[in-house]
């Protein structure tokens, strides 16, 4: 599997784990959604919130490379997030279509890239404004192993609430095929 086939199954599984934990969510009720449970982010719509913020940073970044800069211009034109732990939308009906928004662009973009897109430099600076320049597969591979780990963290959430999300493996969306080693 070449590396783009391996982000589009990473962008496929990004928007199905989103389905599923914003379905979650949406059994709970508004105090079980915003009770500070001592995550990172306090709350699961605290968390579910960081998600927005981060993926709107790193969507931002990826921007201004010349390869993804069509596909994530509707990116360019949201507000710059204020603060990592910055809630966006303190309900969650908005929140959702937000997330769903967010995850149709992720996968356009993705459709978008080139094999030879991915071995480019990416310059960006982080929320402290320190300048960095990275490979874009490698930070491809830390934005989507970034929603994976806080979609963990809700997955715990919800496991302290009483809800179930149901299946989370990756291996769910992989294809039944057997490789002979």
């Amino acid at each position: 599997m070449n590396q783009l086939t391996q982000f589009g199954l990473l962008a496929d599984y990004n928007q199905w784990m989103n389905k599923k934990v914003f379905q979650a969510a949406a059994r709970l009720s508004e105090a079980a959604l915003t009770q500070d449970q001592g995550a990172f982010f306090g709350s699961v719509l605290g968390t579910l919130n960081h998600l927005v913020v981060a993926d709107t940073i790193w969507l931002k970044r990826f921007a201004s490379n010349a390869a993804c800069a069509r596909a994530l211009q509707p990116i360019l034109e949201q507000p710059d997030p204020t603060s990592l732990d910055q809630c966006l939308f303190n309900d969650l009906t908005r929140l959702t279509t937000h997330r769903q928004w967010l995850d149709k662009h992720i996968l356009c973009f993705i459709s978008e890239l080139q094999e030879s897109d991915l071995n480019a430099i990416l310059t960006y600076r982080n929320t402290k404004g320190i300048v960095f320049s990275k490979p874009l597969n490698s930070v491809l591979m830390h934005f989507f192993n970034h929603q994976t780990h806080h979609r963990g963290q809700v997955s715990t959430l919800f496991s302290q609430l009483g809800e179930d999300i149901g299946d989370t493996d990756l291996l769910l969306l992989i294809g039944n095929v057997d490789i002979q080693i």
